[in-house]
């Protein structure tokens, strides 16, 4: 073997590595991208929106506050 086949041999494994590597980069990159999609899409199916928790908890404290102000009347007669 000349020195000239042993590195085009070299070469050429070394380029098939980096092709299986970057192979295995952009699998792993495709199904994250699938499930961050995925996760986008539960996410509103599995957990309360901040809006909707905010006007939730103002309605209940809304109610509090005419109770409290019920009991307040009520305690200063």
């Amino acid at each position: 073997m000349d020195s000239q086949t042993i590195i085009n041999l070299g070469i050429s494994v070394a380029c098939a590595a980096a092709g299986w590597w970057l192979r295995i980069l952009w699998e792993a990159q495709q199904r994250l991208a699938r499930d961050l999609s995925d996760l986008e899409k539960e996410l509103p199916h599995s957990y309360v929106l901040k809006s909707d928790y905010k006007e939730d908890l103002q309605e209940v404290k809304d109610m509090l506050q005419k109770i409290f102000d019920k009991l307040e009347n009520k305690a200063d007669k």
